[in-house]
């Protein structure tokens, strides 16, 4: 399994911008697509984008399409998420995830991180 560390979340207004980061242990980053998951209170966990191995291929959530986007840095063992026109509705605890290959479902993750909280105010 990869460790992971996120960083970067806060409190922002309606219409503000947040850069999400996680950071990853280990020499084999650039094995496992990754993944970015979201949960708001009362909710269950839900896609938010994934990026494949090698950051060519992305697909994200219909509900972040067009305001969030996702990219990663496999010299830094980084993997990223550019949230724009935050809305409140996207308040939630933000948690990265790492699998072998790209998947929406949460129950398929193999490894989490800890989680960062995002609270957008309206």
């Amino acid at each position: 399994q990869v460790q992971l560390v996120e960083s970067g979340g806060g409190l922002v207004q309606a219409g503000g911008s947040l850069r999400l980061s996680c950071a990853a242990s280990g020499r084999t980053f650039s094995s496992y697509a990754m993944g970015w998951f979201r949960q708001a209170p009362g909710k269950e966990r839900e896609f938010v984008a994934a990026i494949n191995r090698n950051g060519v291929f992305t697909t994200s959530a219909a509900s972040v399409k067009g305001r969030f986007t996702i990219s990663r840095d496999n010299a830094k063992n980084t993997v990223y998420l550019q949230m724009n026109s935050l809305k409140p509705e996207d308040t939630a605890v933000y948690y990265c995830a790492a699998d072998t290959r790209i998947t929406q479902r949460a129950g398929e993750i193999d490894s989490w991180g800890q989680g960062t909280q995002v609270t957008v105010s309206s």
